[in-house]
């Protein structure tokens, strides 16, 4: 296989990963419909930093620890499924009463940052990432050719793709921002979410290898 067919095989199967509906869709279309595309832009910057982090881990050779390491595995798996539970339970108990639209900013605790560091931590802390990339990007390495720079360079066209598909959905929020506008609405989603995010941390808790 050469340079080439690697990349053009990788592309076409991250890119059908990629759209396939998983938490970072989830915390990326919740955020742009209920806080607005700026939000929702910086929450999809945080889950490509940290797919940047997972794939320079791998790169490096310290995603073999994660995958050898039943401790390491469970650590990282039981903080992730703390801090999704911790969102889900917020959002189920606490919804937002209205969205904001661009021009109309409230003050909310940590700034806009805080949803950058919320999609980050969102896929940092989920250990199935890391065993993901452990598994899918050596298949695509080439003979011949640096593992750890050409796996890092997967994980960086990943991250284009992720960054692609997010600006999709975040664009796909706009003709519907009227009616997010409605209180009932922002909490049925706020509620909703909060669903998803504590089955997805019920789920990762319960995880095996």
């Amino acid at each position: 296989m050469t340079v080439i067919e690697a990349l053009l095989a990788f592309i076409l199967a991250a890119g059908v990963l990629t759209m396939t509906p998983g938490l970072d869709t989830a915390i990326v279309l919740r955020t742009a419909a209920v806080e607005g595309p700026k939000r929702a832009a910086l929450a999809a910057l945080g889950v490509i930093a940290g797919c940047l982090v997972w794939g320079a881990a791998v790169a490096l050779g310290l995603g073999v620890v994660l995958e050898a390491s039943d401790l390491a595995f469970n650590v990282i798996r039981w903080a992730g499924a703390a801090y999704l539970v911790w969102l889900g339970v917020g959002l189920i108990l606490r919804p937002r009463e209205r969205f904001e639209i661009a021009g109309d900013v409230a003050p909310t605790s940590g700034g806009d940052l805080a949803w950058m560091r919320r999609g980050f931590l969102t896929n940092l802390l989920n250990p199935k990432v890391g065993v993901f990339y452990i598994s899918f990007l050596p298949q695509f390495v080439p003979d011949g050719v640096a593992a750890g720079p050409f796996i890092f360079l997967l994980a960086a066209l990943h991250g284009v793709m992720g960054l692609v598909w997010f600006a999709v959905l975040i664009g796909a929020t706009r003709p519907i921002a009227d009616v997010l506008q409605h209180a009932a609405v922002v909490r049925w989603l706020d509620r909703l979410t909060g669903g998803v995010f504590l089955a997805f941390g019920v789920r990762l808790a319960l995880e095996r290898r």
